[in-house]
């Protein structure tokens, strides 16, 4: 499909896509697009032989590929949906096949890191991708996660780069709203300060209680007395540690400043804990409570 080629949505298809990491976003991506009746051909690649066959066993990938140069020559448009330290090999791989009208996106968590690694590995070719982000993660993950409806009501984050043309841009957006989701555009810096407080932390934060809890002796007797709070605060704590630990060191700068901001919050509930302080931390709780009750998730 040229990339001057935009339809209206019912006449959009493409001809092929090819999914890098056919887990729960790039397998849930096909999915989307299948049954949004919008792409004809779906080719995988993965590190896993396994995860590949389950993913054709499930219906998400026609093939799984075999010739990576031809792959991606003809490719309408390539998803990255690895964990993020895996795109640049990816990218220095494909970069000299990639056909002229071919379109790259991601589903990144972080996007600083995966732009760096665009400019680094595309040359001329740079253009050809428009970064993304899709806000709908899981704690669960494999091909067998995958959901047709996953994007649905979900935001998607686009990073357009100034080498992106209109045409590419637009493209990548109309394939995001065929999956069901909401697109939204940031700058890659502003994209990883704001998901460094709002997603990255907390994460860090849920591992770092489990992992307290799991190195105590009493753990088993601790966890058969864990109810809601505990479950609720703690359950992307079952994330994928992979894709995490490259999340957290890929945004390291901005994450080591939200960690910074809430150790300091940390200290201010001890200060008021040993002084017993009430009005403190009623302060405290009255606020965040306020906050958390008026928000709701996009």
């Amino acid at each position: 499909m040229p990339l001057n080629a935009l339809n209206p949505r019912s006449m959009v298809e493409l001809n092929k896509i090819v999914i890098y990491g056919v887990g729960l976003i790039g397998g849930s991506f096909a999915l989307a697009l299948r049954r949004a009746g919008a792409v004809r051909e779906i080719v995988g690649f993965g590190r896993s032989r396994a995860t590949l066959e389950d993913a054709m066993s499930l219906g998400i990938l026609d093939r799984i590929g075999a010739d990576e140069a031809a792959e991606v020559a003809d490719a309408d448009l390539i998803l990255l949906a690895t964990p993020v330290a895996q795109m640049s090999a990816i990218l220095s791989r494909i970069a000299p096949h990639l056909g002229a009208n071919t379109l790259l996106t991601d589903g990144g968590s972080t996007k600083g890191d995966v732009v760096a690694a665009a400019y680094a590995n595309l040359g001329d070719k740079v253009g050809q991708f428009v970064p993304a982000h899709p806000i709908a993660g899981a704690e669960k993950s494999g091909a067998s996660a995958a959901l047709a409806e996953l994007y649905q009501g979900k935001r998607v984050v686009l990073t357009p780069l100034p080498e992106n043309s209109d045409a590419a841009v637009a493209s990548v957006r109309l394939f995001w709203e065929l999956c069901g989701a909401a697109v939204c555009e940031l700058t890659p810096a502003q994209h990883d300060e704001v998901f460094a407080a709002v997603s990255h932390l907390p994460h860090l934060l849920s591992f770092a209680l489990v992992h307290d809890i799991a190195q105590r002796d009493d753990r088993d007797l601790l966890l058969s007395f864990a109810a809601s709070g505990f479950r609720d605060f703690t359950r992307i704590a079952a994330s994928s540690p992979e894709m995490w630990r490259d999340i957290c060191l890929a945004n390291r700068e901005a994450l080591l400043g939200e960690l910074g901001r809430y150790q300091r919050e940390l200290e201010t509930l001890h200060t008021a804990l040993v002084a017993a302080d009430a009005a403190k931390l009623e302060e405290i709780f009255s606020l965040a409570c306020s906050v958390r009750s008026g928000w709701a998730p996009k």
